[in-house]
């Protein structure tokens, strides 16, 4: 029994960390921008994509063309900010909110449109079989994914902290006025924090790619939990949605093995419900 739930606490640490990918490109928006992305989970289902053509036209692993999935996800993003989100910057919140749902609606429309509502799937990839680690054995897709997500979660931590753009970003989520009369041209800002979320969830989909079905809904299945590690981890906190990520995920793999699967994701929101109540700024937001 302990070997057993040892093995299911390691699966809910390793989807944890895929989770945290997804949440990290979000908040990151939301903290730079104080604008909710109701299309995020598009961006993870077109990095889906984006693999899959790639191994079904060339034969193209998902792990070699990541880094392609990530450029192109972050040149969509920024696009997707200066024709769309820059015109309703100043707009009320619900107008804000509108135009994302319906970036939401288009994405996932488009992709029904030329891709069909069929289930799609990375047959073979170069990541297969299992790997045994103190005991325990572990998907080698599931691996990878983590350790991608891992390395993803701490490329965008360092370009924070430790370089002058990225310093430059977080003045602009501090305060953007105070930035401005720095020097820091805020929409440039902007669009980075856009094409960056979009990378992020990108990248997400392309390492989900070879364990998950691909289907023009799918970024349904992940956004909502995104949204409660943003909330969960504090509003803005990239390093907090990271280690929400990995306790979420942690939370409903094992709710779902002690208890019933139906009802793991009731765990997750009684866990949110109990952080936000005891802390509402989150695990690591600022009160």
């Amino acid at each position: 029994m302990a070997e057993i739930l040892a093995q299911t606490v390691l699966s809910g640490l390793l989807i944890g960390l895929v989770y945290a990918l997804v949440a990290v490109g979000l908040t990151l928006i939301f903290g730079v921008m104080d604008i909710v992305n109701f299309a995020h989970g598009e961006f993870l289902m077109l990095g889906m994509y984006a693999s899959f053509w790639g191994y079904a036209l060339w034969r193209l692993d998902p792990l070699f063309t990541l880094p392609f999935t990530a450029l192109g996800l972050f040149a969509l993003g920024a696009v997707i900010y200066r024709l769309v989100i820059r015109r309703i910057l100043d707009a009320p919140m619900l107008s804000q909110v509108f135009t994302t749902f319906g970036l939401m609606i288009l994405f996932r429309g488009l992709a029904q449109f030329l891709w069909k509502p069929d289930f799609r799937s990375v047959d073979r990839s170069v990541v297969t079989g299992s790997v045994t680690f103190a005991g325990l054995q572990l998907g080698l897709p599931q691996v990878a994914a983590a350790i991608g997500a891992v390395a993803t979660t701490g490329a965008v931590l360092w370009f924070l902290r430790r370089t002058r753009l990225g310093a430059a970003l977080e003045a602009t989520a501090a305060d953007r006025d105070a930035a401005a009369l720095m020097g820091i041209d805020g929409q440039k800002m902007f669009a980075l924090a856009w094409g960056i979320g979009a990378a992020c969830a990108g990248v997400a989909g392309a390492l989900l790619s070879t364990t998950y079905p691909i289907f023009p809904e799918v970024g349904a299945s992940f956004i909502l939990i995104a949204f409660v590690l943003v909330a969960l981890g504090g509003f803005g906190s990239v390093a907090g949605a990271f280690w929400a990520g990995i306790l979420v995920g942690v939370v409903e793999v094992v709710g779902g093995f002690l208890w019933d699967p139906a009802y793991k994701m009731v765990l997750v929101l009684s866990l949110y419900l109990l952080v936000v109540w005891l802390r509402p700024q989150g695990l690591l937001g600022k009160a």
